[in-house]
């Protein structure tokens, strides 16, 4: 399947960045990040995810949200509460997150 940038959203709009240095060891990762993507799907203002890594192993997830109250009840799930404090313990070396609210956006497509 072709690699595919979530779509250009009417602003404002909330993008979670999300940069991190995994472990080497990532047993239950998977599974767990799998489950994550899942409940997000449920969440009202969801809008979608783009995911990359560098060559070097630097991991970038960003999520879009339509509003405050959509981040904050992805922020505040409790499953998700719990996949973060195992993540601390397990599979990041190091991470940053970023919030912004989108105030421009936009795309193309080549026909």
């Amino acid at each position: 399947m072709p690699a595919v940038p979530v779509e250009a959203f009417e602003t404002p709009y909330y993008a979670a960045v999300f940069t991190a240095v995994p472990t080497q060891d990532r047993a239950g990762y998977s599974e767990t990040n799998d489950r994550m993507e899942d409940l997000l799907k449920d969440i009202p203002g969801y809008l979608g995810m783009d995911h990359a890594q560098t060559p070097g192993g630097l991991s970038i997830t960003v999520g879009y949200f339509r509003d405050a109250d959509a981040l904050t009840e992805w922020r505040t799930n409790a499953e998700h509460r719990a996949a973060q404090k195992r993540g601390r313990a397990e599979w990041y070396e190091r991470y940053t997150l970023h919030v912004a609210k989108v105030e421009r956006s936009h795309g193309f497509v080549r026909e």
